[in-house]
């Protein structure tokens, strides 16, 4: 868009200001683009980023070649060092995928087979005698050790970006939701922004990061092809407290279940035992936690932890995974789409972004704005 002539109040437009929208601003705002946040909530973060596992994860299940693997492997390593640079809490405690019995070798190993793929470091695998040296209380046949995979401060991450964003002179504003967007004849788009002072923003670039909202906000922007919306899927996963001692220093992890991770443990950043999250696919989102699964939960916790203590669990919180598969199919990856799939110059549109988008969240802000670099996406 170089020559044009129309005055953009800013470089980009990011809607979402979830640590994945944060992380796409953060990107642009580094290659001195002035950026603009519009998060509908009452502050940052309070979407499907706020209900998840906090878990920092190696890479080690994704399809060799795919977005997620990228992005995940990629991702956790620029996450580390942005984590450790910005004084943000994380522990590196390491993960342990178990089989509890014999019939889940194999797909155990499948899953280191996997992580070499993929360039994941730190792996190794463990008899059910190494795995209970480091845990005791863990029932395990075998195990596969990850040394990379962690917790952190997902919270305290996300008010870091948004301070580096605004340390860059871009804004970050709440309560903003998105209304509509149309494209300007001389590049780029007028957006139109809600709330208490609605306004009118025009910008050359247009991201759209908006998690659950990902494929309403698109279907506001005009000219947008609507066969080009993916159908969405709500992902609901469940999460319960322990009661007392936690049993596990590090992440233990039960082979995927089909569409998700399934159940895991972790100890929190305050030494909180927590399990989950499960799946189920509803059709509205529902945040609220039946405290009737928690014998379901016990069932399956018993299976890698067997001293699990009768009414130990009770309902903690729920999360909604903005999936684009339903129920029996296949995980489909990532969808970043630009120009190359939509037609509108300038504009990314974010779907699907789900587990492991948090720990992916700075890569997928590069590869965000690596794909609007090729139209100019780097002021000056």
């Amino acid at each position: 868009m170089a020559g044009s002539t129309i005055p953009y109040d800013f470089d980009a437009v990011v809607v979402g200001a979830g640590a994945v929208g944060l992380a796409c601003g953060y990107a642009l705002a580094q290659r001195g683009l002035s950026v603009a946040m519009l998060e509908k909530g009452p502050i940052i973060g309070q979407g499907i980023s706020s209900r998840n596992s906090e878990v920092v994860h190696a890479g080690l299940y994704y399809p060799t070649g795919s977005l997620k693997a990228r992005v995940c492997v990629e991702g956790r390593r620029r996450l580390y060092r942005f984590l450790e640079s910005h004084g943000v809490a994380y522990i590196r405690c390491g993960k342990l995928v178990v089989a509890t019995e014999p019939d889940e070798i194999g797909r155990v190993e499948a899953i280191g087979v996997q992580a070499a793929a993929n360039g994941v470091e730190g792996m190794s695998e463990l008899t059910g005698a190494q795995a209970r040296a480091l845990e005791p209380e863990l029932n395990a046949v075998m195990a596969l050790q990850s040394k990379q995979s962690g917790i952190f401060d997902s919270h305290g991450y996300m008010l870091a970006l948004s301070g580096e964003i605004e340390d860059r002179g871009g804004a970050v504003v709440v309560e903003t939701p998105f209304e509509a967007a149309d494209a300007l004849a001389g590049g780029g788009f007028c957006v139109r922004a809600g709330g208490a002072e609605p306004t009118d923003l025009n910008c050359r670039f247009l991201v759209i990061a908006a998690g659950l909202g990902a494929q309403d906000a698109a279907a506001k922007i005009a000219a947008y092809p609507a066969d080009r919306i993916p159908k969405l899927h709500y992902g609901k996963g469940v999460y319960f407290a322990l009661a007392g001692r936690p049993p596990f220093q590090r992440l233990i992890y039960p082979p995927p279940i089909v569409g998700a991770l399934g159940v895991h443990y972790r100890r929190d950043l305050g030494g909180q035992g927590r399990f989950g999250p499960d799946l189920a696919f509803v059709d509205h989102e529902d945040y609220s936690v039946d405290p009737g699964r928690a014998a379901g939960f016990e069932s399956y916790i018993r299976r890698f932890w067997p001293g699990l203590p009768d009414g130990a669990l009770s309902p903690d919180y729920a999360g909604i995974r903005p999936k684009l598969h339903g129920p029996g199919e296949p995980q489909p990856d990532f969808r970043l789409d630009g120009a190359e799939q939509h037609g509108m110059e300038g504009l990314v549109a974010l779907f699907g972004i789900e587990s492991p988008g948090l720990t992916s969240s700075l890569a997928i802000g590069e590869a965000v704005a690596d794909r609007l670099a090729g139209q100019g996406a780097r002021a000056g």
